[in-house]
């Protein structure tokens, strides 16, 4: 279904209840219902803390809440991907992390993701002040259709009496003194001491050699992207010259730190976060990035996590130049040469003499870059893909992490892995291909440092560094794997109708000008799953042929449209980029659905 008219009217659906066993949050212990949202506008942010698109999502909103403070109410339901992100006190740390300042739904059981049938994070589902859903929006980028569509429902509210103004129920929490906040990332200075971002302050903060005393900060510690100012940063790498490069993440920005002056510098980043149809590549303050999570100097060059869009980049500080070094923006694991290479919001690197490892934290997995020829190849360590996480040790191969966030080279050419969820120090052999663990009970740990014998972690949720010993062997873990919770779509054998549903907003239309306006890629894991309909064309609607004797799998889809302002006057209007990948597990069953919708934008009729 491919239409750029707007999203009929007449659907009446009613919104379901909000329900959610881990209950309500900035709400000053207040639980809400939809009754109590009558009269405003509504808009339900289904969201995970381990998303990037998520965390986009998040920032897309904050101007939106803003100007409506009066007339709409956002509610984050969390439903999680990860075990870990179903324990309340891991989503009561993300919504202070990342600075959720509307109420927020702790659904541990994915009860209203289910009611209102959701299939991706992050999803948008826009309530009218009767209770009736009006519109649902996947992925990212849909910011200005959602001003467009307030609009027109303040207006039509307001004539019909049913808008209520005032202030929204959200209570802010009380805050906490200490001397890191969320820390994310740390990297040990030629002196002794240890710099560290403090992510949620916006900040960077010097240690002593003790990793415990404040020798000085750096930032003003507001959100910002001006000389003195960062915006939620992460990684920082040591360059040749004795700076620090700061992956400046919410800037979508390169900072370069120097210790001796103090002076913080751009190196990379526009400010704007880098979207489809953009310049891949060229001068490196006037191309835009996308959350770039850590660096790392390998072969000449700064590497760039680019968890945004699931990529790794370069930094060349000769040309001033950045480009993009591996991957092709598609979600999941695919090794191979380096520029047909799939990522999942790589998050984490760590550079020896010959390879790049890489925490790869949507597909639990630990990955490397290696020359290969003239160029690089990409190789999985340790894990198998999206879905399929845990706790278990052993031979690589069936070996499992948990949305692992750093990694550290070690003096003995093995690897330590910040296994984030699992709360855990890991390591990696590649002489002995085993896997085990060295140290449990770490609060989400994000990054870890050498100082002599010890490792120095960041212990994220704990805000603070912890220093232990490299043991000598290592501590014994009862073995536990896990498979994301989302049931499994249920789909008929044989042929199967896939809809991408995309409605222009209001006041826009498809961008034809050029060309297609449209994208759509299909594939499947295992590969084997679809005889017919995998790769990629413009139509947004697709007849797939599921494969004889093969019952269940993974669908993966990434779909993309371009709307422009429906304005006939202006030669140049505005146009807006709409983009989404979904995962979508099924089990092939006699009965099943023969079709198969997923909504981009507006609703399927």
């Amino acid at each position: 279904m491919n239409t750029a008219s707007p999203a009929p009217r007449s659907a009446r659906l009613r919104a379901p209840e909000l329900i959610g066993k881990g209950g309500w949050l900035n709400t000053g212990g207040t639980a809400l219902s939809l009754a109590d949202l009558r009269g405003r506008i509504a808009i339900i942010d289904f969201w995970t803390f381990c998303c990037v698109n998520c965390l986009h999502v998040l920032d897309e909103l904050r101007e939106l809440e803003e100007k409506h403070r009066d007339t709409v109410v956002i509610i984050g339901v969390h439903s999680p991907k990860f075990v870990h992100e179903a324990e309340h006190q891991a989503v009561v740390d993300a919504v202070e992390r990342y600075e959720v300042h509307h109420p927020v739904l702790d659904d541990p059981e994915l009860a209203t993701w289910k009611q209102y049938a959701v299939r991706a994070w992050p999803t948008l589902v826009v309530i009218d002040p009767e209770g009736y859903i009006v519109a649902q929006h996947a992925g990212e980028g849909h910011a200005h259709a959602l001003e467009a569509l307030v609009g027109e429902l303040e207006a039509e509210h307001a004539a019909k009496g049913t808008l209520r103004r005032g202030e929204g129920p959200y209570v802010a929490p009380e805050p906490v003194a200490t001397d890191l906040r969320f820390p994310g990332k740390a990297v040990r200075l030629p002196g002794g001491t240890f710099l560290v971002s403090d992510s949620t302050r916006h900040q960077l903060v010097e240690l002593a050699a003790d990793a415990e005393t404040v020798v000085r900060r750096v930032g003003t510690g507001e959100r910002g992207f001006g000389p003195e100012s960062l915006s939620e940063p992460q990684g920082l790498a040591l360059l040749p010259d004795g700076r620090v490069v700061v992956a400046d993440t919410v800037n979508h920005a390169l900072r370069a730190y120097d210790p001796e002056t103090g002076a913080l510098t751009t190196l990379a980043g526009t400010g704007r976060q880098w979207m489809q149809g953009q310049p891949t590549s060229g001068p490196a303050t006037e191309t835009s990035l996308s959350s770039p999570w850590d660096v790392a100097w390998f072969a000449g060059r700064v590497w760039i996590a680019m968890a945004g869009v699931h990529q790794l980049w370069t930094y060349d500080p000769e040309t001033g130049t950045v480009e993009v070094a591996a991957g092709t923006t598609n979600e999941g694991l695919v090794d191979g040469p380096a520029a047909e290479a799939w990522f999942a919001q790589p998050s984490g690197l760590a550079a020896t003499e010959d390879r790049l490892w890489v925490a790869d934290s949507e597909t639990s997995a630990l990955r490397w870059v290696e020359r290969d020829g003239d160029g690089f190849a990409v190789r999985t360590a340790v894990g198998t893909g999206l879905f399929d996480f845990g706790h278990r040790d052993g031979d690589a191969a069936q070996a499992l992490l948990q949305h692992p966030l750093g990694v550290t080279a070690l003096p003995d050419g093995s690897v330590a892995v910040c296994d984030t969820y699992n709360h855990a120090l890991r390591r990696f052999d590649p002489a002995t291909g085993e896997v085990t663990t060295l140290a449990t009970d770490l609060r989400e740990p994000s990054d870890a440092v050498l100082a002599g014998d010890d490792i120095v972690v960041v212990e994220s949720a704990r805000h603070r560094l912890t220093r232990l010993r490299l043991p000598e062997e290592a501590v014994r873990v009862e073995a536990v794997a896990h498979r994301t919770q989302r049931a499994a779509t249920e789909i008929a054998p044989g042929r199967l109708r896939l809809d991408v549903v995309f409605q222009a907003p209001a006041g826009q239309k498809l961008d034809t000008r050029y060309g297609p306006s449209t994208r759509l890629l299909v594939s499947s894991t295992p590969p084997e799953l679809l005889a017919e309909g995998a790769g990629a064309g413009t139509d947004l609607g697709r007849d797939l042929v599921l494969a004889d004797g093969v019952t269940e799998g993974v669908l993966h889809v990434s779909a993309m449209a371009a709307s422009c302002d429906d304005d006939p006057d202006n030669e140049y209007p505005a146009c807006h980029m709409h983009q989404q990948d979904w995962g979508v597990p099924v089990r092939v069953a006699p009965g099943g659905a023969a079709r198969l919708p997923l909504v981009l934008a507006g609703l399927d009729g």
